[in-house]
């Protein structure tokens, strides 16, 4: 990894994390890209990766999705290339992603890159993410406003959604190395002065909405068996249309029992937040591996590789990934989770060697 990135995190926390936008300046010293233009060109040509090219010409906005294979019709500004989730796909790139990781990981989204022509960029906009905006080649100029639930935001295409003009507490040009910092909320938007790289580190959490509907949906599927109110106390009424507070207590109080079954809630949320959120380069083993197949690699020396990006992690004394729970003894979920790679040394237990099996034939875990 060429790059090592100097920030204060304590300070950081304390100071600006989801409280207001930052520019770090030369966070990453002596910034070195690592990818081309021509190499995020390429990724955008492939059908399972998400991309698109947004252009501002004359005033109109328009956005394309890809796969893209031919750049030449755009001109030589006022047009970016956007692909999502380069960390799943580019090894030397998801290096920029390492150093965050001392954030909670399952926020943490994705890693986007934005390759942008003089005056390029996407619109001024609000993002319902947190976000750290590295600054590759190139220079870009960001004007960040203040947060306000009242500004009006609208379609300047299918595609993009834009905000009104505000007036800018930030307004400044960032060059490599330097990081700006915008919390979820706060409207932005950035143009490239130049021919530009630009580094997105996303970290998203699921709305209240979002939660609701993915637990209920857990324990339809797993709780088969229904829990009817009842009220056994019942007494007679003058009013038996009248609905009482009591009753919905009652009823509150046996929705609430779900979420406050803990079991039932971690297991729902290990499995529903190491759901991937992008196409995944998982391949499956085919034929699989028998135990002693996987035995014999390892005794050979093989070192076990995790999928770049695949979601891990561990809740209570759980683990989980890739929305599956592992089953294996908490000492080896923190192992699972702390090293991409496993050694010989780290694969010397066959209950271990057990349990990673059906991951490995499923292509969570590979050998180069």
């Amino acid at each position: 990894m060429n790059n090592r990135l100097n920030i204060d995190w304590e300070t950081f926390l304390k100071d600006y994390w989801q409280k207001k936008p930052v520019i770090l300046r030369q966070a990453f010293p002596d910034f070195v890209d690592p990818i081309t233009p021509d190499e995020l060109a390429g990724l955008a040509a492939e059908t399972e990766i998400e991309s698109r090219i947004v252009t501002n010409k004359g005033g109109k906005w328009d956005a394309k999705y890809g796969p893209f294979e031919e750049y030449d019709h755009l001109g030589e500004s006022n047009w970016s290339l956007l692909v999502q989730a380069v960390d799943h796909w580019h090894q030397e790139a998801a290096t920029l992603v390492e150093p965050f990781k001392v954030l909670p990981h399952w926020q943490f989204e994705d890693l986007m890159i934005s390759y942008a022509t003089p005056q390029g960029g996407v619109g001024p906009h609000i993002d319902n993410y947190d976000v750290f905006i590295t600054q590759g080649m190139g220079k870009r100029r960001w004007r960040v406003g203040d947060r306000n639930p009242n500004y009006h935001q609208f379609s300047a295409h299918a595609a993009l959604l834009h905000v009104e003009a505000y007036e800018p507490i930030i307004d400044e040009d960032l060059n490599p190395g330097d990081i700006l910092y915008i919390p979820i909320g706060y409207p932005h938007d950035g143009v490239s002065l130049t021919e530009s790289l630009s580094y997105s580190i996303g970290f998203r959490t699921p709305t209240s909405q979002e939660l609701l509907t993915g637990f209920a949906d857990y324990v339809l599927d797993n709780l088969p068996k229904g829990i009817f109110y009842q009220d056994p106390s019942l007494e007679l009424s003058d009013k038996p249309y009248q609905i009482n507070s009591y009753e919905i207590e009652i009823l509150k109080s046996q929705i609430c029992s779900l979420v406050h079954d803990n079991n039932l809630f971690v297991d729902w949320f290990g499995k529903q937040t190491s759901q991937p959120m992008h196409e995944l380069n998982i391949i499956p083993l085919e034929p699989p591996y028998s135990l002693d197949e996987l035995i014999e690699e390892v005794d050979n020396g093989a070192h076990l590789y995790r999928v770049p990006s695949i979601r891990i992690f561990k809740l209570s004394n759980k683990g989980y990934i890739h929305g599956e729970n592992i089953a294996l003894p908490e000492q080896y979920i923190d192992l699972l989770c702390q090293k991409d790679e496993l050694s010989s040394e780290d694969l010397d237990d066959k209950i271990l060697l057990e349990g990673l099996l059906d991951f490995v034939n499923k292509g969570f875990w590979y050998f180069e």
